[in-house]
């Protein structure tokens, strides 16, 4: 293979991270080609993100370019994948994390008064939040990453929220107002981290990828995403979880909230199979939250 074809979004922030991939391999001595999807949670911004929240709106389109054979590497958010992998496809690589944390952009947390509005879709940030400053109002938020920004100098809005290593991606790291510590601001599973997907039969690809796969990276998002495996794919109720590593110890922190956000279980627990401990911080925070029987989709 002479070229690697790369499939991503369109959006500005997705087609930097695929260039972030194609520079990466380029500079392993592997060419690439970046190749552009439309997906259904760019199309669809008329719906709140939560409404279509784990049900892979801005990946399976991207999935289907390689699934098709029009490209070789899906190139995703790592945060944007459902926990279940479509059959045919494995995640091949974990290039290095880039900060995991949530920001606020407009305004630091001790500035904003009391009552002060928060636009963000996201209800994990908005359950984590409302836990220290349960005084704080919510509306919802979607678009790129630009609009997203700009609606912070919107009438009526005080903050948004957003992933630090998208800003960091972007070159925007002086909209930052603050970083939320990840110790007690859970983020989503995977932010930060792309993961490349290939198909599962492309031996040749997959080899290729992993010269660019950074281990540490791979382990703490495969226990993330068993985590979110546990809960399952389609679960709408508010969940994070990070993990950190300390040598061949990891330490994962989970959160969840009920379905409307108003109480919010933690656990955290250390282990050095990341499967098994995924799974086991999940069962905790959801049995904590009385739904060991919680219905939801895979």
């Amino acid at each position: 293979m002479s070229t690697l074809r790369l499939a991503t979004r369109r959006s500005p922030l997705a087609l930097t991270q695929a260039t972030e991939v194609a520079r990466r391999l380029n500079d392993a001595g592997i060419a690439t080609e970046i190749v552009e999807v439309v997906t259904t949670g760019d199309v669809r911004t008329d719906v709140p993100l939560a409404t279509i929240a784990g049900q892979g709106v801005f990946a399976a389109e991207v999935q289907l370019a390689v699934l098709e054979g029009r490209a070789d590497v899906a190139v995703h958010s790592a945060k944007d994948l459902p926990s279940v992998t479509p059959a045919g496809l494995v995640i091949a690589s974990v290039p290095e994390r880039r900060d995991p944390a949530d920001v606020l952009v407009g305004r630091a947390l001790a500035g904003l008064g009391p009552g002060a509005t928060i636009a963000t879709g996201s209800p994990r940030r908005r359950a984590i939040l409302a836990e220290r400053r349960p005084d704080l109002n919510f509306v919802e938020l979607r678009g790129n990453m630009a609009a997203r920004l700009d609606a912070a100098s919107q009438p009526g809005i005080d903050a948004v929220i957003a992933a630090a290593a998208a800003l960091d991606r972007l070159g925007w790291n002086d909209r930052i107002a603050e970083r939320l510590d990840p110790e007690w601001f859970t983020p989503q599973v995977g932010q930060g981290a792309l993961a490349l997907e290939s198909r599962l039969d492309d031996v040749s690809t997959r080899e290729l990828l992993a010269t660019i796969n950074d281990e540490q990276a791979a382990l703490r998002l495969t226990c993330e995403r068993a985590f979110l495996a546990e809960l399952g794919a389609g679960c709408s109720i508010p969940a994070a979880a990070y993990a950190t590593l300390d040598g061949s110890h990891i330490t994962l922190r989970g959160v969840m909230a009920d379905a409307e956000g108003y109480r919010v279980v933690r656990h955290s627990a250390q282990g050095t199979d990341a499967q098994a401990l995924g799974r086991d911080v999940a069962r905790f925070v959801r049995d904590e939250l009385g739904g060991g029987s919680l219905q939801s989709s895979r």
